[in-house]
This record gives C-alpha cells, sequence and structure tokens, in this order.
C-alpha cells in the first residue's frame, strides 16, 4: 500500500465516520453534502428493500422525517474493508446504531446491527459517498427504565 492510498483509506474512513456523526446530531443538511449529488441510499431489512431514495434533498428530508421521533440516535461503526481504484472505490462498514425513543410514558431502546455497502466517488479531490446500501441485519428492541 502507498501512501496516496494510505492518504485515501483514511479519508474515506474519516469521511464513513463523519456521515454518522451527522447523523447521530440530527445535522440532516451537512450529512448529505457527504453524499454525491445524485447518490443513492437504500434501505433494506429482512432482505426487502423498505426505502430507496436519490439525490441530497430527498435524502435529507426522509432522515429528518424517518429520525424525528428518536431522542438519541448513535452510530458505534466498527470493522470496514475498502478497495480504492483511481476516483472510485467501493467498501463494506459495520455499524451497530441504537436508537432510544420514548412511547407511551415509556423509554424504548432499538439496537439494530447493519452492513453499508457503498460505493464512492473523489470529486475535486474530496470523497463523497456515490451509493450506499444499508442491510439492517438483526433488530432488538427493548423497554429501558426512565
Amino acid at each position: 500500500m502507498n501512501r496516496n492510498e494510505l492518504e485515501d483509506k483514511i479519508a474515506l474512513k474519516e469521511l464513513i465516520d463523519t456521515i454518522s456523526i451527522l447523523g447521530d446530531k440530527k445535522d440532516f443538511e451537512n450529512q448529505v453534502q457527504l453524499f454525491s449529488e445524485n447518490a443513492i441510499s437504500e434501505t433494506i431489512a429482512e432482505g426487502k428493500t423498505i426505502l430507496k431514495l436519490e439525490g441530497r434533498k430527498e435524502m435529507a428530508e426522509t432522515f429528518e422525517k424517518f429520525l424525528q421521533d428518536f431522542e438519541t440516535i448513535y452510530h458505534f461503526n466498527g470493522q470496514q474493508v475498502i478497495t480504492i481504484n483511481g476516483d472510485n472505490a467501493a467498501g463494506t462498514s459495520y455499524c451497530l446504531i441504537t436508537l432510544i425513543s420514548s412511547e407511551n410514558n415509556k423509554k424504548t431502546k432499538t439496537t439494530i446491527g447493519a452492513t453499508y455497502e457503498d460505493k464512492y466517488i473523489c470529486v475535486n479531490n474530496k470523497w463523497l459517498v456515490a451509493k450506499r446500501i444499508g442491510n439492517f441485519k438483526w433488530q432488538n428492541k427493548i423497554e429501558i427504565p426512565l
């Protein structure tokens, strides 16, 4: 691995982590700027596509609506493998997602084990997500003490 490839891999890791951090902060306007203008975001649960979005505007609006009822959003990114080919790259990332909400005067914690299959493009020396497929592999929902 040469120095440029190492720098690109670090930049891609920071891209993925920043997307998660901005999502946790519900800063969707800035989050979607880390995707290409016409990026595709697809979410799969139980083997079925439950959401397919195209473009920054649609992503920001839908992410905000989907996550509005959660008090806390927390993404914990784990292992990641990336392959770089010039100004394009592809990668798989693992993520543990925790969502806290209140329902019927009770707090609930939803934990999701997810993988992300990403395609990246480098535009003006900046890596962006061109396509993301989030696959929610498992989910657990429990009541937590107030």
